[in-house]
Formats: structure tokens, sequence, C-alpha cells
């Protein structure tokens, strides 16, 4: 059986408890530019790539360890991983 090509989406985030200096930066900016409605800015990364595996379970258990091995840092981050088939426009 040969491998299937999935789309993988890897969302990291601070923990909440760590500060966020370019999340307040954003957010000073946008009261700057008139939009004090904003509270709470928090930014993160978002990292899509493709990647090949028998299945989308095996697929998901590859992207979490490199997620855990080099995408995010555990001490200060969080991250989701989402993992859909790839149609044939994803780069």
């Amino acid at each position: 059986m040969s491998d299937k090509e999935f789309r993988a989406a890897v969302e990291v985030r601070l923990l909440p408890e760590v500060l966020d200096p370019q999340g307040a930066t954003i957010e000073s900016g946008l009261k700057d530019l008139g939009f004090g409605i904003v509270s709470g800015v928090r930014a993160g990364k978002l990292i899509e790539f493709n990647v090949r595996a028998p299945n989308k379970d095996e697929a998901e258990a590859i992207v979490r360890q490199m997620a855990e091995k080099l995408l995010a840092n555990p001490v200060i981050e969080r991250f989701v991983v989402r993992v859909t088939q790839a149609d044939s426009r994803s780069p």
C-alpha cells in the first residue's frame, strides 16, 4: 500500500501565563489606530506543510512528533495539530 499525501497545520501559541510582547505591541498599535475596542491580543504562528503517510492517524502522529521536537517549545508554548487529505492544489 502506498503512502497518501496529507496537508498538515500546526498552530503554536504561547501558554496563557507567558508574557506576549508581540501581542502587546499589536494591541498597542491597534489602539493607536483608533481600535480601542481590542484587548487581550495574543500572537502565535501557523506552520503548514504536506506530509506523506499510510493514513491520517499516522500522519497526525508524525506531525505531533515534529511539533514536540522542533515546531513548538513545550516550556512556553502549546500547539494544535490539524491534518486533512491533501488536494491537488496544495503546495
